[in-house]
């Protein structure tokens, strides 16, 4: 994996990406050759339309990372990244036509659009149907040793099973582990010179997956491997890049000190943050105000009660504060205390339904970003009960709240909407890869996964 930012993104993703943005730009060329050749004009310089065949390009290649064309579905089904990729291209289209409208000229002639989006659509597809059957997933996958042969190298070897994994193992060592459950792991006994075992099996990485590593590490057999290029790495480090999320069963305070992250009060950053909650929330409030208009309105005809449903959520460093949404329940939906929602609560109204599946109902939230309680990305509120509830259940809880919540989050974009104590900590687990990994980067694309999940809402509640 490439690490960006300080967030691990896949080599195969990351090739993808660019061919795909070489693709984009060799359409809009094509398509303006095309054009110009059916009108009989010249074609001009290159340099003259260079802007406009970027801007295309990257246009739709944003549009296909807010839709989730490079999601592990995508990248294993043809069928489900086409689908993807039509509506990428079409939301990339009208974004360049809503652009042509305000800045005429800017962008290509909409004919020259329209051929640019066919090429373009048919060359994405090609591109999946290449790299999946001619280069695939192997050819990029890392060839990892597993020093371990217990209840982790298990974990491991499930993790390496499932599909679109970026690794694969090639050896397992048994380091006398009572424990053992790998059959085929080569036990250490038997390895005279362990850097020589590595080199000769290919590996690229080796990971510590040993229930126990006191007085049991290999220190200078693992010098050796490190001295020869070969990566090392702790079993919750790698979990930590792989799945992108931080182990709770692995997870020891020492891990958390001494590992690199939390670094999300740097004061630039910090800033930059604040600047965007501000300068978005208040354009979009401006923008929204109709809409939540329109819905407070129909809120209040369905049912009685408020249109607004104030609700008090534990914010920063473990602060509570009053968070609006527009109603999406009945009145007094929680007179008998809260509770977690469930799928087709009947609580839920038929506008809430509506409102919750599409998320207007987050809307009002705009006004506690403005105010500096909430940002646009990070750890989803909760409720002062569901907090003191969790802080006694699940360890490292209250770390997440030493980043400011969130309207959207890691969380959400990768984990189905939670509503349990396992959900919970499922959801903590993102979380603190959040608050530990946290750079402008990493919000960036947050803010563009949330747009697959407003199309796709697979768990809204």
């Amino acid at each position: 994996m490439i690490r960006l930012f300080k967030h691990y993104i896949a080599y195969n993703v990351v090739l993808l990406c660019l061919m795909d943005i070489v693709l984009l730009v060799l359409a809009g060329e094509a398509a303006w050759q095309l054009r110009v050749y059916q009108i009989g004009a010249g074609a001009g310089s290159l340099s003259g339309r260079a802007v406009e065949l970027f801007g295309f390009a990257m246009v739709v290649w944003v549009a296909m990372i807010s839709v989730g064309a490079y999601s592990p579905e995508a990248l294993r089904s043809v069928r489900f990244a086409t689908a993807r990729m039509l509506v990428a291209v079409s939301l990339g289209v009208l974004a360049i036509s809503l652009l042509n409208f305000f800045l005429p000229g800017s962008t290509f002639w909409r004919s020259v659009l329209l051929i640019a989006t066919l090429i373009a659509i048919v060359a994405l597809v090609v591109n999946r149907i290449v790299m999946g059957r001619f280069l695939g997933l192997e050819a990029l996958r890392r060839r990892i040793l597993v020093l371990g042969a217990g209840p982790r190298a298990e974990r491991l070897r499930q993790l390496a099973r499932r599909p679109g994994s970026g690794f694969a193992i090639v050896a397992y060592v048994a380091m006398s582990e009572s424990t053992a459950t790998i059959g085929e792991a080569v036990p250490r006994e038997s390895i005279a010179d362990l850097g020589l075992f590595v080199e000769r099996a290919g590996a690229t990485e080796v990971v510590l997956a040993m229930q126990e590593r006191r007085n049991a590490l290999p220190l200078k057999d693992l010098l050796r491997v490190k001295t020869k290029g070969v990566h090392v790495n702790d079993f919750s480090s790698f979990l930590e890049r792989e799945t992108g999320r931080v182990d709770l069963d692995t997870l020891n305070p020492s891990w958390l000190i001494f590992s690199d992250g939390f670094s999300s009060g740097q004061m630039i950053s910090s800033i930059g943050k604040r600047v965007f909650d501000v300068v978005v929330s208040s354009l979009l409030l401006i923008v929204a105000l109709p809409l939540i208009v329109i819905f407070a309105v129909l809120v209040k005809l369905e049912s009685k009660g408020p249109a607004f449903f104030r609700q008090t959520r534990v914010g920063l460093y473990g602060q509570p504060f009053a968070l609006y949404k527009l109603r999406s329940m009945r009145e007094n939906a929680e007179a008998a205390g809260v509770q977690w929602a469930s799928e087709d609560d009947p609580r839920i109204t038929r506008i809430g339904k509506i409102i919750r599946t599409v998320r207007i109902d987050e809307l009002p939230q705009l006004w506690s970003v403005l105010k500096g309680q909430m940002s646009f990305v990070g750890p989803r509120p909760e409720v002062p009960k569901f907090v003191a509830d969790l802080e006694e259940q699940l360890p490292y809880y209250g770390e997440r709240h030493m980043v400011k919540p969130g309207i959207t989050g890691w969380a959400q974009i990768n984990f189905p909407y939670g509503a349990s104590f396992e959900d919970s900590r499922d959801k903590l687990e993102y979380d603190l890869y959040y608050a530990k990994n946290y750079t402008p980067f990493l919000d960036l694309v947050i803010l563009l996964q949330t747009a697959r999940v407003i199309l796709w809402p697979e768990g809204a509640r």
